[in-house]
């Protein structure tokens, strides 16, 4: 019987989730937004494909990792499935080529470090803010 009421008690538990200060990137033109804000503080955008599970796996592990405050930095997110366009004007604007999932840090009008897929969670992040 203890071993159903492991699997009982798991399925009741609710799980403590970290949750990010998201701000949702749906627009080209707060792209000017996060280039000027990027001299007070820096802003970092991550870039997720909601239909992929190995976008999905590191948007989460980055969520439980990482702490970032409001006070820290800006952290826009950026849905790719539906604003691809935003994307391209992404790596135009800031001469990174796009990749999914992936992460720029931008502070004073350019890209100071980016990555993608497994490498956004080796970052060390805290070198960036």
């Amino acid at each position: 019987m203890g071993i159903f009421n492991k699997f009982l008690k798991h399925s009741t538990d609710k799980k403590e989730e970290k949750t990010l200060p998201w701000i949702d990137l749906e627009s080209i033109e707060q792209l000017q937004g996060i280039a000027e804000k990027s001299s007070e503080k820096p802003q970092i955008i991550f870039k997720h494909s909601t239909r992929c599970g190995i976008s999905r796996m590191v948007k989460n592990q980055f969520e439980s990792d990482y702490q970032i405050s409001e006070d820290q930095a800006d952290l826009y997110y950026l849905d790719l499935l539906n604003y691809r366009e935003i994307s391209n004007e992404i790596a135009q604007k800031f001469g990174v080529y796009h990749e999914s999932p992936q992460l720029l840090v931008i502070k004073n009008g350019v890209v100071s470090v980016h990555d993608s897929h497994g490498g956004i969670n080796d970052l060390e992040l805290e070198k960036y803010l």
